[in-house]
């Protein structure tokens, strides 16, 4: 079992964070995404930890984490803020950002907000937030595919996801995307993150506190005027990951992203969703071929 720092941070929350690496490497930070923990980056941490600072948190809401009571306390200002602050109790200025699927939309905002502080960014499997809301509207394969989160967003699901709805939902929300068998202390891991008391509605609490809008298939809502308006671009060099399997977030996502990060690597990788589980090598190779 990996050894965790508990960390308590300016902005109210304790998290409990991986560290690895000697100190006076250059920094990386590793969030993870949903349904996860630190523990998405097990087979990653051990070979940038040769030769960078390491720091993967289990992010609000997971695992033994703090998990504040409210929908608005898991706004996407929340999380960021929560990313600086982590930085700044460990005497961090500029890092190297790694962000898969929710902990990938929380690193292109922060990318985006703070590039004072995030000097290179790396993206596993999480869509640009303009790019994803656009592909919502105008991709009605991307809009049925995305029709989970209106599902994660009903608070009806909670009350079911204790014993055998964790068992269920392990099955259903996550091993299916994986591909190959997992099980055996793998499993108990996750179902144990889970149990925590209050941390199944935390998790979910991300789809609920964030803006984006998913129409239902057929449906024609109004259309946000951003979506046509100019949008700031992404100044960091930027390596995005992506693994070419993943049902949920389709390769529209990929379309046009070089408009909107000028310094821009794409390495695509066979792997479904999961990535950095399921093709980490590939994930840790695509990283040191980007000079990481």
């Amino acid at each position: 079992m990996t050894d965790l720092t508990r960390i308590a941070l300016s902005t109210g929350v304790e998290l409990d964070v991986q560290l690895a690496g000697q100190e006076d490497a250059p920094a990386v930070i590793l969030l993870h995404g949903f349904p996860e923990s630190h523990r998405t980056w097990r087979d990653i941490v051990p070979d940038l930890a040769r030769d960078h600072r390491v720091v993967a948190p289990d992010q609000r809401g997971y695992a033994r984490s703090s998990k504040p009571p409210q929908v608005e306390d898991y706004a996407p200002d929340r999380i960021v803020a929560d990313l600086l602050a982590l930085a700044d109790a460990l005497g961090i200025g500029r890092f190297t950002l790694v962000g898969h699927d929710w902990g990938g939309a929380v690193a292109w905002m922060a990318a985006l907000g703070h590039p004072d502080r995030i000097g290179r960014l790396v993206i596993v499997n999480a869509p640009h937030p303009l790019v994803f809301q656009r592909s919502l509207f105008d991709d009605p394969a991307q809009r049925a595919a995305s029709q989970y989160i209106t599902r994660f967003r009903d608070t009806g699901l909670d009350k079911g996801l204790v014993g055998a709805g964790l068992e269920r939902f392990f099955a259903t929300s996550f091993a299916q995307h994986i591909t190959g068998v997992i099980g055996g202390a793998d499993k108990a891991a996750y179902l144990d993150e889970w149990s925590q008391p209050g941390a199944m509605t935390a998790m979910l609490n991300w789809y609920r506190a964030s803006q984006i809008i998913v129409p239902a298939p057929g449906e024609e809502p109004p259309r946000p005027a951003f979506l046509d308006a100019a949008f700031p671009p992404v100044t960091q060099p930027t390596l995005v990951i992506w693994g070419t399997q993943d049902k949920a977030l389709l390769p529209v996502q990929l379309e046009g992203l070089d408009a909107l990060v000028p310094d821009l690597t794409i390495e695509c990788v066979d792997a479904g969703h999961f990535v950095p589980w399921q093709n980490p090598a590939a994930v840790a190779a695509a990283m040191r071929r980007w000079n990481i």
